[in-house]
Order: structure tokens, then C-alpha cells, then sequence
């Protein structure tokens, strides 16, 4: 199934006017996370691209109009586009942001070059599902199927017992900007046992969500599996999760993700004593 542009543009685009002024650009800009907007006309048509570095070269211009500065036409793609080969383009050309245009040139979206990771991050997912419906039927001696659905956050029974608070924060982030990569649940009988994406769903809970996209692996043997004890389900007990309220949040230490992408924004004072390489005794 081919992924198309119009699954994960943005569809309230930012954007200036082409009589906009470079004073009035910069001062909108510096307020918003974007490096450069689309420009349209009075239609909404696209007319161009502004960039930080071009109202930057004109600041002492503050009164001339974005129409003024622009080089006329720009880099775009339409929703029906691959997004495997709109990512090529922004990769050849450099581009953090392409602008969608309709039929009739009228801008109707914008896709990022973080849109094109969220997508990628996405479509792994469906990856782990399947290698985990083949160890769960290996391991049981059970058919197993899997499916796309909401689940219920409240009710979750989770499987990890500790989160850590610097990536509980990244997971509130994505969400808030719409990457939503589904969690991973086994569904026994009433029961729906979290076997990844603790902190996504327990940032989830935290916004207030009451259900969360999930990959949901189920056995096509109900009364078998109902008779079984799985791994997971001795994990849980053993550490007495029932509700994602029983995880400890680490806010003393890093997730390793963040611990090995900040290493170098530490700084080590000589007078200190060097710490020690993991895994050794003092």
C-alpha cells in the first residue's frame, strides 16, 4: 500500500500574504518554531517561498513587500504525491518544508521533513506487531492475529515498571504534535496487557486521553490462551503493575536514549573525581 503526501501533511498552514511586509515576516516568524512560510495571494495561490535567510538579508527593508524579495515559484508536491519520493525531493534539495498545492495552485497543506520521520517511525510499527504475533505463536503453540484499533488507557496493564521522566517529556511533546505511534498491546479476554510503549501511553494519560492508537495482537484460540499464564503476565505480577499508576517515573536519572544524544553537553570538572565506566563496582 503506497503511503501518499495527504496521510501526513499539515492542513492549517501557516503562511504570508504576498503584500505581507519584511518587517512584519520577521517579527511573525521569530514568534514561531517554522524557518521560512509559504507566500500566497489574495486566492490562497502559491505564489513562493520565504526563507529566515532571505528576510534576514533584507532586515534594513523592513517596509518592502514579501512580493518584492521572493523569487517566484517554489518547490511543491500535491496530496496524491508518493511520500517516499517527496521525501527524495526535500532530501536532494535541502528542504525543511514543502508546501502541498491543489488542482488549481491553491496551497491546501504542508509537509515537513519531521512529518517524513513521524511517517517512517510509523510504518515500523506494523514490524514489531508481526514479530511479536510470531513469537507469541512459537512460544504458545497458538495462532495468534493482529489488528489496528483504539484501546482503553485506564485499563491497561503494564508490563515495564519503571519510565523515566526526560523521555516521558519527549513522548508529551510528540503528542501534542500529533505523532501518535500506536502502542503495542496483547489482548487476553478482558484484559489488555502493554508490551510496548509505556511512555507514550502513560504521557497519554497524563494529557488526559482516554484511548490510544495500538497494534492488537489477539489469540485465535481464546480458551486455550485464557488457560495459560503468559510471560508478560508473570512480569506483571511479579512487580504488582495492574494500572499504569503502579510505573515508577525515574526523575533522577536519564533514559539511555538521552543519556548518549547529551553526552557532550556535559561538562567534566578536573577537580572532580572521573566517574566510574558502567557496570563497575567503586
Amino acid at each position: 500500500m503506497t503511503v501518499r503526501v495527504r496521510d501526513y501533511m499539515v492542513l492549517e498552514v501557516e503562511h504570508f500574504n504576498r503584500s505581507t511586509t519584511v518587517g512584519e515576516a520577521i517579527d511573525r516568524l521569530s514568534k514561531s518554531r517554522h524557518h521560512g512560510l509559504p507566500v500566497t495571494d489574495g486566492e490562497m495561490r502559491l505564489v513562493g517561498f520565504v526563507s529566515s535567510k532571505e528576510l534576514l538579508r533584507h532586515a534594513d527593508d523592513r517596509t518592502l513587500p514579501l512580493s518584492e524579495i521572493i523569487r517566484p515559484g517554489t518547490y511543491t508536491a500535491t496530496p496524491e504525491m508518493a511520500l517516499d519520493d517527496v521525501a527524495r525531493i526535500m532530501f536532494r534539495y535541502g528542504l525543511r518544508d514543502l508546501p502541498i498545492t491543489d488542482g488549481e495552485g491553491r496551497l491546501c497543506g504542508v509537509i515537513s521533513n519531521l512529518d517524513i520521520v513521524r511517517s517512517h517511525f510509523e510504518r515500523a510499527s506494523p514490524a514489531k506487531a508481526e514479530t511479536l504475533k510470531n513469537l507469541l505463536s512459537e512460544r504458545y503453540q497458538l495462532p495468534f492475529s493482529s489488528r489496528r484499533g483504539l484501546v482503553p488507557i485506564a485499563t491497561l496493564c503494564p508490563t515495564q515498571w519503571k519510565v523515566f521522566e526526560d523521555e516521558l517529556e519527549g513522548r508529551r511533546y510528540e503528542l501534542e504534535r500529533g505523532f501518535a505511534e500506536p502502542v503495542l498491546v496483547v489482548q487476553k479476554g478482558d484484559q489488555w496487557i502493554l508490551v510496548d510503549g509505556h511512555h507514550r501511553a502513560l504521557a497519554a494519560q497524563e494529557m488526559g486521553l482516554q484511548q490510544l492508537q495500538a497494534f492488537i495482537l489477539t489469540c485465535d484460540k481464546p480458551h486455550e490462551f485464557s488457560q495459560m499464564e503468559t510471560g508478560f503476565e508473570r512480569l506483571a505480577r511479579e512487580h504488582h503493575l495492574h494500572r499504569l499508576s503502579d510505573i515508577q517515573i525515574d526523575r533522577a536519572s536519564h533514559h539511555p536514549l538521552i543519556e548518549v544524544t547529551t553526552q557532550l553537553l556535559r561538562r567534566f570538572d578536573p577537580s572532580e573525581t572521573p566517574p566510574l565506566p558502567p557496570d563497575r563496582d567503586p
